[in-house]
């Protein structure tokens, strides 16, 4: 707040804190509503006493017009103070309480007034209705004053008019009754008002202590600095209320959920769908730093419940950092390789220094070409069944890796894949993380051994990966599958549980299937469905040296990040 805003709030007088706000506005709001009622009511009430005095008037009027002696009086005598007509008015005005009484010929002539000197004379007000024989009820201005008036036609035995009879209600006494009923109304009024008074005391102590007793600017700037907040800070935040809705999602969110604005206020299953993330975001799914997959995103969600009963949940994406780890993975299986291969050369290379010291020319020229030919054979193996290079030395170098570990890498006599992937990089994944796994599972097993078959059923790629291990049970088939599950500790770049989700995604976006069995003779089997992952033949495919558009595949699907997990 500006030093001249806060210096005009100071002389003006008005308080800071919420809770005087609240409270002078209600008492305002509630003695304002009392003065409105009162004036509300006062007019009619007006209104309806004045429409009381005149017809008690015209009923007055009414009354002494009906008396037949006055209509003779009228016609057979002068207008005097003394006469008949003055005597009769005189006394129906005592009995009565009217202000006056007033008699008149056809011609306006008055035969009768409460002050003497005006008989004989012409009224002051118009009486040509009334003569005409209509009734009159106004509130008018006379000799006698502001008054309620009403008047009548004066007819004869015949019918005949022959004058009129004017009475007059003073409007003072309607103006008293109506003072008179002010002191109730008001009565009523502060009795409204103090009810007011305290419910504005309630509420303004629960704003209160709702809002901490915050000025309303501190309110409005702490509701600015959220937004801008929640909107800049590089994690996803999605606030759900009890029943499970949507209230807020801030621009990460939506980037890393692929949602927009729209699915504010919708139930969370309907804007994404059901699965891990939303059993996660939900609640259904308890815990801390839990792992989920949304699209090609690693994510790692914590959900805090509410007072309110909802909850706020908390998204960071480590796609990027999954990667990295994977990729480190892929780093150490290679150095190992590397080592494996460099202890194997060693060996070798000792054994034929042996033999060329002990000067059997002949066995060492024999050596060298066995360890050759073992190696050509061995990757001879593996490319005459996988025509695709970058599969091929995928395996080529997990067989170097799985000998170091003591265990066999065998290719099924079934294996025959065509170099026509689609996306090979995407089965390099699949392929990499599933012979991980199976060589993690028969590590230390006697008689360990891993057989990878890969084959085409026309465009429709069939992967199977069986080892000797101790398999996986039923109950938990379906469980491996899941983002955040694994058997085994978790690196030091992160957690584990990830690999296989991804290999079950990537399968699933091109219409595919992952799933796991038991092998013959016991261990695992796992078997990976891709439909429409090999192109027509000659087309060109990625593997080759152009790469075939997503179009021709049929499928449409995005290129799988090539992460590689163990299970």
């Amino acid at each position: 707040m500006s030093p001249s805003s806060a210096a005009r709030r100071l002389r003006l007088g008005l308080p800071r804190r919420v809770f005087s706000q609240v409270l002078l506005m209600q008492l305002a709001i509630a003695a304002g509503v009392a003065v409105l009622a009162t004036g509300l009511f006062l007019a009619p009430l007006s209104d309806q006493l004045d429409d009381q005095a005149m017809r008690r008037a015209l009923a007055i009027a009414q009354t002494t017009a009906a008396q037949p002696q006055i209509a003779e009086d009228l016609q057979s005598s002068r207008p005097t103070p003394d006469g008949p007509v003055q005597v009769e008015a005189e006394r129906i005005r005592r009995a009565s309480g009217a202000e006056y009484v007033v008699i008149m010929n056809k011609q306006g002539i008055r035969w009768s007034h409460t002050e003497p000197k005006e008989i004989g004379k012409p009224v002051s007000t118009d009486p040509s209705t009334a003569l005409a024989g209509h009734d009159v009820m106004e509130i008018d201005s006379g000799t006698l004053g502001r008054s309620a008036r009403g008047k009548v036609p004066l007819r004869d035995a015949d019918g005949t008019i022959v004058g009129a009879v004017s009475v007059g209600i003073e409007y003072d006494s309607v103006r008293a009754r109506l003072i008179n009923a002010i002191p109730g109304l008001f009565a009523y009024a502060g009795g409204a008002l103090a009810v007011g008074a305290l419910a504005a005391y309630v509420i303004s102590r629960r704003v209160q202590r709702q809002t901490h007793d915050l000025a309303f600017s501190d309110i409005s700037a702490l509701l600015a600095e959220r937004e801008a907040m929640l909107h800049g800070i590089r994690e996803g935040v999605v606030a759900l209320d009890r029943g499970g809705r949507i209230r807020l999602l801030n621009d990460e969110a939506q980037r890393l959920l692929g949602l927009d604005t729209e699915a504010i206020g919708q139930p969370l299953d309907t804007a994404l769908g059901p699965g891990r993330t939303t059993d996660v975001l939900a609640g259904r799914v308890t815990g801390t730093d839990l792992l989920t997959v949304s699209g090609q995103r690693v994510l790692v969600a914590n959900r805090m419940p509410t007072d309110d009963g909802g909850a706020v949940a908390t998204l960071r994406d480590r796609t990027e950092l999954e990667q990295l780890g994977r990729e480190l993975d892929s780093t150490r299986g290679l150095i190992d390789a590397l080592r494996a291969q460099d202890h194997e050369h060693a060996n070798r290379m000792h054994t034929l220094l042996g033999l060329l010291e002990l000067e059997m020319y002949d066995d060492a020229v024999e050596f060298v070409g066995e360890v050759v030919g073992d190696h050509r054979a061995t990757a001879e193996q593996v490319t005459e069944k996988i025509h695709d290079p970058l599969l091929a030395a995928l395996l080529v170098g997990k067989a170097t890796v799985a000998a170091e570990r003591g265990v066999a890498l065998w290719i099924s006599d079934d294996t025959l894949l065509p170099d026509r992937l689609i996306d090979a990089r995407g089965l390099v994944t699949v392929v990499g993380n599933l012979v991980d796994n199976a060589l993690d599972a028969v590590a230390g097993a006697p008689h360990a051994r891993v057989e990878v078959e890969l084959r085409a059923e026309g465009r429709t790629a069939v992967l199977r990966v069986r080892d000797t291990g101790p398999g996986i049970p039923a109950e938990k088939r379906e469980l491996v599958f899941t983002e955040g599950w694994s058997t085994k500790k978790p690196p030091a770049h992160g957690k584990r549980g990830i690999g296989l989700a991804l290999v079950r995604r990537l399968a699933e976006r091109q219409g595919g299937t992952a799933q796991v069995g038991e092998a013959v003779g016991g261990g695992a089997e796992f078997t990976v469905v891709l439909p429409e992952a090999l192109a027509e033949p000659g087309m060109a495919t990625e593997s080759g040296h152009t790469v075939a558009a997503d179009a021709t595949s049929g499928t449409g699907k995005a290129r799988a990040t090539t992460m590689e997990e163990s299970r």
